[in-house]
């Protein structure tokens, strides 16, 4: 064999070769889910932000969205939408991408309408996260099927109406974020039998009435932020020595109890009790509690500041517009 031969024998094998891998490489992308979401990106007007959604691309490439490496024909996973300049509703066909895990549309002001039942095929999601839009509506029931789901956002809103007990019968469910939407009614009683781990739950700036469920008292929060609803009542359940709460964030609400009784773990952290209408006095041993962010001003309480720990580094402001609290840092006890 000459070498003329044999040069060009060894071009045509590097071309079948780069044919090959680049043929392989456009094809990595799962075909369905390709099209569906060719589907989503029409269903939103074909925004700028989607781009680089070409057919004629692989689109594991593309942006706002991760496949799944560990396989062959690799599915999609992940699809994160967030501060684009989209405007329109979650489109139905985010329920056939069969292998979601992660769900994202956030910052999206123009996103409007409510959570697409079509969600609920999505049987291996477990983030979701809809947040800083214009969704309305419930808080969907339907949420409760997605069995796997671990993490829910559904913050800075206009969801209305009642949290869905149903919530609760999700086993793997760590975070739920309910805050800053038009929610009215009471905290549901199935929420003290979150038959997992006990989530983080944050509900505040809504219209939440009532008192809380006792219920919640047998669980061990780690973090609780009820704040600025208009609840009422008893939330000293909420606490505990032997719970391993970091924080709780009651503050501008009408709750009523006697702080005296309560008492705290050394894991706190944060404890803001602003504007309600607490009673007692503030107990002795909080002083040992390595607070980082403490606040029981406009209430109803009286008696001496506890020295000797951390509650004196917080200025006047942490304590004023008490009924007869005294001692650092606000005026000396007569």
């Amino acid at each position: 064999m000459d070498n003329k031969t044999h040069t060009t024998l060894l071009f045509s094998l590097l071309f079948f070769i780069t044919h090959l891998t680049n043929a392989s490489s456009k094809d990595q992308c799962n075909q369905n889910d390709k099209k569906t979401l060719l589907k989503i990106k029409k269903s939103l007007n074909n925004p700028y932000h989607l781009a680089s959604w070409d057919r004629k691309s692989d689109c594991c490439a593309w942006n706002s969205l991760e496949c799944d490496d560990a396989t062959v024909n690799r599915r999609v996973i992940s699809l994160t939408i967030f501060s684009a300049q989209i405007s329109g509703q979650i489109p139905l066909e985010v329920g056939d991408l069969p292998y979601l895990q992660k769900l994202v549309f956030r910052k999206i002001t123009n996103l409007t309408g409510q959570i697409p039942h079509t969600i609920t095929k999505l049987k291996y999601l477990r983030f979701l996260r809809l947040s800083w839009t214009n969704l309305t509506g419930p808080v969907p029931e339907f949420l409760s099927q997605l069995m796997d789901l671990d993490y829910l956002n559904l913050s800075f809103n206009y969801f209305s109406g009642s949290i869905p007990s149903s919530l609760s019968l999700l086993p793997k469910l760590s975070y739920v974020d309910l805050s800053r939407n038009r929610l009215t009614g009471t905290i549901p009683e199935s929420f003290g039998s979150f038959p997992g781990k006990v989530p983080d739950l944050f509900l505040s700036h809504n219209q939440l009435s009532g008192s809380i469920p006792k219920s919640l008292g047998n669980l061990n929060f780690n973090r609780i932020d009820f704040s600025r609803n208009k609840f009422i009542g008893d939330a000293s359940m909420l606490f505990g020595a032997n719970k391993t709460t970091f924080s709780i964030d009651l503050s501008r609400n009408m709750f009523q109890f006697d702080l005296s009784r309560v008492e705290i773990p050394n894991t706190f952290g944060i404890l803001d009790l602003n504007h309600n209408g607490i009673t007692g006095n503030i107990p002795v041993q909080w002083a040992e509690t390595p607070f980082q962010i403490f606040n029981v001003s406009y209430n109803r309480l009286c008696g001496r500041i506890p020295t000797g720990g951390k509650l004196q580094t917080f200025d006047s402001y942490a304590y004023f517009h008490n009924k007869c609290l005294c001692g650092a840092p606000l005026d000396s006890c007569k």
